[in-house]
């Protein structure tokens, strides 16, 4: 077939495919009958939760199935417009015309870049690689190609760009380049399997651009795998959802979102958290948690939020710094210093979610260390009322510390790492126990078997090792083990950020019936406020090491004054085509940058920073000038005070 009569159709089309993994438990059916289509120049959407076959599915079009998966019926015709039809099923994946197809004509982003990229070649030589396998060009050709493409992408001085190694670049940059990769041989079907997942908001929303505007320069189609409602909502054309392998609906964006009809599709847009909900209204779980009503872990008496007068944490004047060495085998060992926190000040009171958002590297997980003691500030003070008044938490030794220990806990991110893969779960809920002294052997395994009732988790399970439960489940345990000790405080650092919408809904609504039930003080760090405008009374916004805006949450979203506050909500995306992100206020990057803040939030130095309240409980951040002078944003009559 001609060119011209490939176009006639649409680019890829994929009918009644099924895939098959072959276990030593028996045949594992991944995909089973899928057909969909990707019209030229395009955005289709794969939607699903984790393990309903979207990876698997690119993985077969690109012929890179593991081995112990095999196709078992179906076609993949894919009509290039450079060149005519193929089956790709049908092709051999090691044959020469497959991989002419692999990367050269379909090409895939894949959803962590630092696995994907090589981190002894530079980044030029990655890119440039692609461009000679599969156009036959020089070294030099190649380099010139891949300093374009760099800077199609994004990359400010792509000359440097091309001498880079992976780890120098951050996320959202080594995203960008392995775009540059994907892109470098203009293929006419970009796949892009959850490439912003991992991705700050404000980042991700830079990388959903760069996507668009390439596409419609290149002329591309991109067939999108994502769990996320509100990127498939901005940027997608036709939407195919999945469910254990099975197309159960499709359509267009707009019929997908308006009218939706399957019960697992209604289902996954109830699960996503939106800044219109109603006060108590909660997400609706596919798949919801029954905390146990009755044991030992009932709610002590500790207050409702603000009922006490005095706090439970107060962090004042917080200053924080990293030794930088200048590199080199030669270096004179110089040192230069990053602050990365400046006079973080907050409060939690007893009971109360209090929210802490910002990009990577702002200094969240920074506070939180400091916090739990595990490193010093070099200024400031943080106190918790361990008895009747507060005390200083750098002072503690022995009992204590110890105590302390006890009362603050922390839930992590990533619950595979934080749990040891050769302790069963039981041994990981009963150890916070053993090291307290708390309990004989018998007593903490009821304490565990009732902590895996808690989080909603069989208790037959506690034989088992943390790598048979799903990476929700594995979240829930990591609760469990927090709680285990009955602390007075959780600090929960970003621990939805990984997990699927349903699953993230479910964690979330958990971690609320257990404040309800235990009287539980949370801080929760997260880079997206939709998530902590849904679990949170009180939130902070961090920029560069500054909380920048604080607000009640009734106030936050309708009501944010500070810039960097209003580009973070801009870049939440919704699960509703009626109302796009801002995509043009995103794209170039200055939210973060103090110096480009308009007045009266520009700060030259974060010394010239002070904090007006503008209305109860509402502070911002701005130039002591402006302060001085009364320039602020809207006080509130009779309420305006300035913290130096």
């Amino acid at each position: 077939m001609t060119g011209s009569a490939a176009t006639e159709g649409p680019l890829l089309c994929i009918r009644d495919l099924s895939v098959q993994f072959d276990t030593m438990a028996g045949p594992i059916r991944a995909v089973d009958g899928v057909s969909f289509r990707v019209p030229h120049g395009r955005t289709v959407a794969l939607v699903g939760e984790s393990g309903s076959g979207k990876t698997v599915i690119s993985q077969t079009i690109l012929r890179i199935l593991p081995r112990a998966a095999r196709i078992v019926s179906g076609s993949i015709v894919f009509r290039d417009p450079k060149g005519g039809e193929t089956d790709l099923a049908a092709l051999s994946a090691q044959s020469a015309a497959m991989r002419d197809i692999r990367g050269g004509r379909i090409s895939i982003i894949f959803q962590e870049p630092m696995t994907s990229l090589s981190p002894l070649h530079t980044i030029g030589d990655q890119i440039g690689e692609a461009h000679r396998l599969h156009l036959g060009s020089s070294l030099q050709e190649a380099r010139k190609a891949t300093r374009r493409m760099l800077g199609l992408v994004g990359f400010a001085d792509p000359e440097r760009g091309l001498d880079t190694y992976p780890f120098e670049l951050s996320g959202g940059m080594r995203q960008r380049a392995m775009i540059a990769m994907a892109l470098i041989c203009r293929p006419a079907l970009l796949i892009a399997d959850e490439p912003t997942t991992a991705l700050d908001v404000t980042v991700q929303a830079q990388i959903l651009k760069q996507i668009a505007d390439l596409q419609a320069e290149l002329g591309m189609a991109v067939l999108l795998i994502t769990h996320d409602l509100g990127v498939v909502a901005n940027i997608a054309d036709e939407v195919v959802v999945l469910y254990r392998g099975r197309v159960v609906e499709a359509g267009t964006k707009e019929t997908i979102f308006r009218d939706p009809r399957h019960p697992y599709l209604k289902a996954l847009l109830a699960a996503v958290p939106r800044f219109d909900m109603k006060p108590g209204e909660r997400l609706k779980a596919l798949r919801e948690i029954e905390p146990i009503a009755e044991g030992h872990f009932s709610a002590p008496d500790r207050g409702t939020p603000g009922a006490c007068e005095n706090p439970l944490l107060e962090v004042k004047g917080l200053a924080k710094g990293f030794g930088l060495r200048k590199g080199g085998l030669f270096s004179t060992g110089e040192q230069r210093k990053a602050q990365a926190l400046h006079d973080v000040t907050f409060s939690i009171d007893h009971g109360e979610s209090v929210g802490l958002v910002g990009e990577s590297g702002c200094g969240k997980t920074t506070t939180s260390r400091i916090v739990v003691d595990a490193i010093a500030p070099d200024a400031g003070s943080v106190r918790f009322r361990l008895g009747e008044e507060l005390q200083d938490v750098t002072r503690f030794a022995g009992d204590e510390l110890a105590a302390y220990r006890r009362a603050v806990q922390v839930v992590f991110q990533d619950p595979f790492s934080s749990l040891n893969p050769r302790m069963t779960v039981l041994d990981i809920l009963t150890e916070p126990l053993v090291i307290h002294g708390i309990g004989t052997p018998r007593s903490r395994k009821a304490l565990a078997q009732e902590l895996m009732q808690l989080v909603g988790l069989d208790p037959r399970f506690l034989n088992r090792y943390p790598h048979s439960f799903s990476g929700g489940q594995r979240q829930r345990i990591g609760i469990a083990r927090a709680i285990a000790l009955k602390p007075r405080l959780l600090i929960c650092d970003e621990p939805v950020s990984a997990l699927d919408v349903s699953v993230q809904a479910q964690i979330l609504n958990l971690l609320k019936d257990l404040q309800q039930k235990l009287g539980l003080a949370y801080l929760f760090i997260s880079h997206n406020l939709a998530v902590v405008d849904y679990i949170a009374e009180r939130i902070l916004v961090m920029c560069r090491g500054m909380i920048v805006e604080e607000a009640p949450r009734d106030r936050f979203s309708s009501d944010a004054r500070h810039p960097y506050t209003r580009t973070l909500l801009a870049a939440v995306p919704e699960p509703d085509p009626d109302r796009p992100m801002d995509l043009s206020l995103l794209a170039g990057g200055m939210s973060s940058d103090p110096h480009a803040w308009p007045e009266p939030y520009r700060l030259a130095d974060p010394d010239d920073a002070v904090r007006v309240e503008i209305a109860p409980g509402h502070f911002v951040l701005v130039n002591r000038a402006h302060a001085l002078h009364g320039d602020v944003p809207e006080a509130a009559p009779g309420r305006l005070g300035v913290e130096a």
